[in-house]
């Protein structure tokens, strides 16, 4: 063959390498998992803007209201995002919310422990949930849907035993006193920024209550720690090598593991993420409302995997973001908030919508997955 020839061919190769094809701006923003999301929040948005604008939804106080229900889905929506992409389930993260809550309550109220030290002893227990989890999908080759769901049920009742057999009720409180003198607790307990709502108050921008002072008092400490994790995890998935070696786990593992990433560390890790994700959830919640309580998880996994799915996340694993997996926690949290100042709908409307918009997601997601495999 001629030089001549050889360069022709080269050049031709060259062209057709689908990796170095120029893709115009808007079919890279057509195929991004979160448009779906994006639509929906925006359309969700509107409707209840329009429908229930006038009746204190969109006030300080209620806007901070979906805002921490956002939050406090949107933290373990994270974690079901990144396993997901990583082509696994957790289902056991709604019972490690209440797992880890008696792991700070019984140890600092009837141990004597300091509340800091049951605190990092409730993260201990996740770490090991989490590896214990993923070395069973890895060693043993078992789906993740089984093995988190037969750890759902073990948490769950061992969860509940533990509290009665110790303390002899369902519900561990007396934890206020101990949060207030405790050094570390006010992370996860303490509202943010309350100077900004005490000045809005002051200017009559805000609603008051009788006494004065301002109904929306600060920025739930769920919030910051979601908005936080959005950012951190974002950047990992989308800037590390990391991040990189999980969407290649869950798109094709033979082929990650041919090109020499750890898929079975990456898949420990992802458990070991969630797990712990799931355990902040539980540390807020016990830090915010002073009691444990062994039920407070109960379903909240399969809406966290709603949400996930909701905002662009595969099935099959190796596609999706976690900017829609907030996305999705935010359409859910406004349409349970919003559809109770809504009087011509049914509360328990809700559920179907809900189911809706998941059903909808998948057949979105999976018309852009098909789109971004054809090129």
């Amino acid at each position: 063959m001629s030089t001549k020839s050889k360069s022709i061919e080269s050049k031709t190769d060259f062209n057709q390498d689908e990796r170095l094809k120029k893709v115009s701006n808007l079919k890279v923003l057509l195929n991004r998992p979160e448009l779906g999301a994006l639509g929906g929040a925006i359309l969700v948005f509107i409707f209840f803007g329009i429908v229930a604008g006038d009746t204190g939804m969109f006030s300080a106080y209620g806007i901070l209201n979906f805002l921490d229900v956002s939050a406090n889905l949107g933290i373990i929506a994270i974690a079901a995002a990144m396993l997901m992409i990583g082509g696994e389930f957790d289902l056991s993260i709604g019972s490690m919310i209440g797992f880890a809550g008696i792991c700070i309550a019984i140890p600092a109220i009837y141990w004597g422990w300091p509340l800091w030290m049951s605190i990092i002893f409730a993260f201990s227990m996740a770490v090991l949930v989490g590896y214990f989890n993923g070395i069973l999908v890895v060693r043993t080759g078992l789906p993740s849907f089984i093995v988190t769901l037969a750890m759902l049920f073990i948490l769950r009742g061992a969860t509940l035993a533990l509290t009665r057999l110790i303390t002899g009720r369902t519900q561990v409180p007396g934890l206020r006193v101990l949060i207030e003198n405790d050094p570390i607790a006010w992370i996860f307990a303490t509202d943010s920024f309350k100077w900004v709502f005490t000045w809005l108050g002051s200017m009559n921008l805000i609603a008051l209550r009788t006494d004065g002072t301002p109904l929306a008092t600060g920025i739930p400490p769920s919030v910051i720690w979601f908005i936080a994790l959005a950012v951190l995890t974002t950047w990992i998935l989308m800037k590390t090598r990391y991040g990189n070696w999980i969407f290649a786990s869950g798109g094709d593992k033979n082929g990650a593991n041919n090109v020499g990433v750890p898929v079975g560390r990456v898949k420990i890790s992802l458990f070991m993420i969630s797990t712990c994700l799931a355990c902040l959830l539980g540390v807020l919640t016990v830090m915010t409302s002073g009691a444990s309580d062994p039920k407070a998880g109960d379903f909240r996994e399969l809406h966290a995997i709603a949400a996930a799915v909701i905002g662009g996340c595969a099935l099959m694993g190796g596609y999706g973001s976690v900017i829609g997996a907030v996305l999705g926690a935010f359409i859910f949290a406004i349409a349970s908030r919003g559809i109770n100042f809504v009087p011509f709908i049914d509360n328990n409307l809700f559920r179907v919508m809900l189911g809706m918009m998941v059903l909808g997601a998948a057949l979105l997601n999976q018309f852009l997955r098909n789109r971004v495999l054809r090129g």
